[in-house]
């Protein structure tokens, strides 16, 4: 048997918006991570997932609605030797006005 241990809906392994052709408030060529919905940490581990797969001078930007993402992604940048180049609120006709989206786009160093 299995430790069982779950870390929440939300953290799952698939891919599922990790990697995206919609280029929405992001650069082009980056590669977008929708942590939108999720809360602290599951953000930043979902960002530094998709991160481990990238080389140095790729951007990966992350989407999310948790408030504390607009610190804890650029802290966890300049502990990796990463740099944020990027952020802005998404413009999206369809999410909720009272929970904002930010993209966050780090370039990741070398």
């Amino acid at each position: 048997m299995t430790s069982g241990a779950s870390t929440g809906p939300g953290d799952d392994t698939s891919t599922d918006g990790a990697a995206s052709t919609d280029g929405a408030a992001t650069d082009s060529g980056a590669t977008v991570v929708d942590a939108r919905g999720l809360r602290c940490p599951l953000p930043v581990i979902r960002l530094a997932r998709a991160a481990a797969g990238l080389v140095g001078g790729d951007l990966v930007t992350v989407w999310s609605t948790d408030p504390a993402a607009v610190h804890d992604v650029p802290a966890w940048a300049r502990m990796r030797g990463h740099a944020v180049v990027r952020s802005t609120v998404l413009d999206d006709e369809a999410q909720d006005p009272a929970e904002p989206a930010t993209a966050i786009t780090v370039r990741l160093g070398g």
